[in-house]
């Protein structure tokens, strides 16, 4: 099928924002005809209770097998152990359940059907008024501005899948993303969310981000700009700051090269691990444009067919979220590049391989606050994986560069209270400094190396 050929198909959907009054998501689920989901279903709540409460008799259960077994008294029948072979394969099924997106047996639970590629798809009912309905909004609303001190409102969005990781290191990893993305959050006034939910299931993997994304932009006007970073991502460079006022004049900014996107129109031009969308009407047309390519299917399938065919270097495999927003810059460049920065000047996105094994040189010769190949400001775990049974990298050195990335950034933190990691690779911390009868001093130097913006600081 050639790209000439091929059209982005969208669920149909039908009503609009009412004039003057600001939409939200509950008033576009409804008007888009779906049943709300911030509820769980009756049938789902009694399956969760019922299922807690048979963990917490097997686990009595179990408490008494180990119990008796270690006293060395057996007072067991065959019939017992029968039952109690019974009970043990029982909670493996309880537990393989909690593990699993889907309640199989609640009756409440709409059964999954594939995308008609016959029909439209959308991420709700068209909007087109929403920057005269959020400055309205914003106008009656002074008590949550979308400014504060000159500086644009930033909303930091991350997450994972609702489920247990396949690889149980994997959540102690995901735990330590978390806290490095609150501890950079927490220091330059960023709010931040933290997302587990499925909102759509036809968006699923890579496109799981764009529904969250507009369901927060509606949900949260008085947000500038929404900052979406994968959570194999952490910040490196705790004390760099995004220069926003270079920003001013567009609303999409993404870490790229010109040349690879222009030039070769390469398929890694752009990398969408960690981009900033500004809450504003072109966002919303731009994701509307963006998402008719990702249900999962046919529709998906075809577009990566188009996507292989046009973007150099791109595998054969279904359409991903980056290649799409690449193809569709490039294809309809009139309509929005004017409109995207394209970030080079800093590692908004850093690849790892190369990075990491050269911590100890950038503490030896540089500083934080440059945010560049010197000190990258953001290390992204292309390829690692560390929730998923597989990836394109070893786990242990995908795991031990990510223990490094941690430390390197948590050091920049603990270091306000006086203490650093023993090494790169140790969790133990060392004390770095002595405590003093002055230790504003401390906080002082500290609070100056956050918000000076030169990059000028030791």
């Amino acid at each position: 099928m050639g790209q000439d050929n091929f059209t982005p198909l969208k669920r149909s959907s039908t009503g609009a924002a009412a004039g003057g009054v600001l939409p939200t998501t509950n008033a576009a689920s409804a008007a888009n005809g779906r049943t709300g989901r911030g509820a769980m279903p009756r049938g789902r709540q009694i399956q969760k209770t019922f299922n807690n409460i048979k963990i917490t008799i097997l686990c009595g259960f179990v408490t008494i097998l180990v119990l008796r077994g270690t006293i060395g008294v057996n007072f067991s029948s065959p019939d017992e152990e029968t039952i109690n072979q019974q009970l043990i394969e029982e909670a493996n099924r309880v537990l393989a359940e909690i593990r699993s997106d889907v309640d199989p047996d609640d009756p409440d639970e709409p059964s999954d059907s594939e995308t008609n590629p016959n029909a439209t798809y959308s991420l709700g009912p068209k909007i087109s008024s929403w920057d005269l309905d959020r400055k309205a909004w914003l106008s009656h609303n002074a008590e949550f501005p979308s400014h504060v001190d000159g500086k644009p409102k930033i909303l930091l969005v991350t997450g994972s899948t609702p489920k247990p990781c396949d690889n149980p290191i994997g959540d102690h990893y995901l735990l330590k993303s978390v806290k490095n993305k609150i501890d950079y959050c927490r220091l330059h006034g960023i709010e931040i969310i933290y997302n587990m939910a499925h909102l759509d299931k036809e968006l699923s993997g890579y496109w799981a981000k764009l529904p969250l994304l507009r369901k927060l932009m509606l949900s949260h006007p008085e947000i500038e700009w929404i900052w979406w970073m994968d959570s194999d991502a952490m910040f490196t460079d705790m004390v760099f700051e995004l220069p926003m006022d270079k920003y001013k004049d567009y609303n999409l900014v993404v870490h790229g090269y010109h040349d690879l996107m222009f030039i070769q129109k390469s398929w890694i031009a752009l990398n969408t691990g960690s981009f900033l969308f500004r809450n504003c009407q072109w966002s919303l047309d731009l994701l509307d444009a963006w998402a008719p390519y990702g249900p999962k299917g046919v529709i998906r399938d075809e577009a990566g067919k188009i996507m292989t065919a046009y973007l150099k270097g791109r595998p054969a495999f279904e359409a991903d979220d980056q290649s799409a927003l690449i193809y569709l810059l490039l294809t309809q460049k009139d309509k929005w590049i004017d409109k995207v920065f394209i970030e080079s000047e800093f590692y908004l996105h850093g690849y790892w391989v190369g990075l990491v094994d050269r911590y100890e040189e950038m503490m030896e010769k540089y500083h934080p606050g440059l945010g560049d190949e010197r000190w990258p400001f953001v290390t992204h775990f292309v390829g690692c994986k560390p929730c998923g049974s597989y990836g394109d990298y070893p786990v242990e050195r995908c795991l031990k560069s990510m223990e490094r990335a941690f430390n390197f950034a948590d050091n920049q933190v603990i270091k306000l209270y006086g203490f650093g990691h023993r090494g790169l690779l140790s969790p133990k911390i060392k004390r770095i400094r002595n405590d003093t009868a002055a230790p504003l001093e401390f906080v002082d130097q500290f609070r100056h190396s956050v918000t000076d913006k030169s990059g000028s600081q030791n």
